[in-house]
């Protein structure tokens, strides 16, 4: 167990790392020496160089848009051979820039599952165009930017296939240093891997476990994706915890040094998961609704971790359909492609819209703004009315007050607020 001196710095850790930092992280404007043998370029996701002496190894390419500004950093600290180019998961903000690194005699390596978490984004591709401006409003000016800086690239949204593969684990050595690829399934993605350089007990393992650290993971993305599971998450801190690493270098940030510190990070972390998995199924066992469920999720303070990026309200619902599915057993309606929202909008319909608006500022000024919502919705789903839309705007507004430190979640509210202030004028 840790000392009462270390769980301390993991809560100055917790909230040193807001999840609203997101929303606009600056580039580096030159290569960030992060250890005495690796160099960190952010971006939507870091990439990062590891100097092995004669040969280099890149650690993540960015979006297509990024590579050209990390090959630029990272040639000015290290311009040697690349050997190895390898993705810790399949995300477009991990291989986007492959293709840019590539040298002659440059191998691609990734674990096996890597085409397929490609093939599972590219499924949903439009869909996730379609919502990305919604967290990510920065990207249009980032790209111009970047693309005005580095006129001569021609930076292209790269979809690689690996020349090497592995299942479980790989070792690998360029120029002086040996280092293993470990695959952690069931982080972000089924291909999700850690690289390990055992003579300087390094472990980069990127957003193994989200890009916030120490926070609570994200089972289920607001801009859409596969759910990701508790039971891997637990088994995937077991395996890092088992390498008893001194330097812990993850998506975002600086990296966590110390080997207590970032096991008692990574204990911590576990055992918030654990914590609500159990909750939930307990919960689950108990035939209570995902609601009840999500209301009733909660940590002890022995347990606290952020929660800029997962929200343990939002993990209790994921847990819940995961195990049960998506039939509540509320309403044989939840079989037939019946939306609730068209009946309250009907019965609203039915009513003076002034009382429905009414109500919707009771249950407002009661701290009940997800009602409010769903009763000015229910108004406005058949009329205009400018009453109803100013709840809406009152509402969001209120939810941001106590919901700023979820990325996702104060993205969202942002987007909602702004739409609502065009829609009153």
């Amino acid at each position: 167990m840790a000392s009462a001196e270390v769980e301390k710095e993991v809560d100055r850790l917790i909230d040193e790392r807001p999840g609203r930092e997101l929303l606009d992280m600056p580039y580096d404007e030159a290569a960030v020496q992060v250890h005495e043998r690796v160099w960190r370029s952010t971006g939507t996701t870091a990439s990062y160089l590891v100097d092995c002496g004669r040969e280099r190894l890149i650690v993540n390419c960015g979006m297509g848009f990024e590579a050209p500004h990390h090959k630029h950093l990272f040639a000015e600290v290290r311009p040697a051979p690349t050997r190895y180019i390898v993705t810790t998961q399949g995300h477009v903000d991990h291989v986007g820039g492959v293709s840019q690194f590539r040298e002659q005699g440059t191998l691609y390596v990734a674990h096996a599952n890597n085409l397929r978490c490609q093939a599972d984004d590219k499924r949903i591709a439009k869909f996730r165009g379609g919502t990305a401006l919604t967290w990510f409003p920065e990207l249009p000016r980032k790209i111009s930017d970047l693309m005005r800086r580095y006129p001569d690239a021609r930076p292209v949204q790269d979809v690689p296939t690996p020349d090497l593969t592995f299942e479980t684990r790989m070792r690998l050595r360029a120029g002086d240093l040996d280092f293993e690829l470990i695959h952690c399934p069931g982080g972000e993605t089924i291909d999700s891997l850690v690289v390990w350089i055992p003579a300087h007990r390094v472990a980069l393992v990127s957003n193994l476990f989200g890009p916030l650290f120490p926070h609570f993971p994200n089972f289920n993305t607001l801009r859409g994706d596969l759910y990701r599971f508790p039971v891997p998450y637990m088994e995937n801190v077991d395996r890092v915890r088992a390498l008893g690493a001194e330097v812990l270098i993850t998506g975002r940030h600086l990296p966590i040094v110390g080997g207590e510190l970032i096991d008692a990070c990574l204990a911590r972390m576990r055992g918030a998961v654990e914590h609500v998995h159990e909750q939930a199924l307990a919960m689950i066992n108990q035939h209570k609704s995902p609601y009840e469920i999500m209301r009733g999720a909660s940590l002890p303070s022995h347990l606290r971790v952020g929660q800029g990026y997962g929200k343990i309200e939002w993990a209790a619902r994921t847990i819940f359909e995961s195990y049960t599915g998506w039939f509540q057993r509320r309403s044989t309606a939840e079989l037939y492609a019946a939306d609730p929202a068209e009946a309250t909008a009907a019965l609203a319909a039915l009513l003076d819209p002034e009382q429905v608006a009414a109500l919707a500022r009771d249950r407002l000024a009661a701290g009940d703004a997800a009602t409010a919502i769903r009763l000015a919705e229910a108004v406005l789903a058949r009329r205009e009315h400018r009453g109803a839309m100013e709840l809406m705007l009152a509402a969001h507004e209120a939810l941001l007050e106590t919901g700023d430190e979820s990325f996702w979640e104060s993205g969202w509210l942002r987007h909602q607020i702004a739409r609502w202030r065009t829609a009153l004028g």
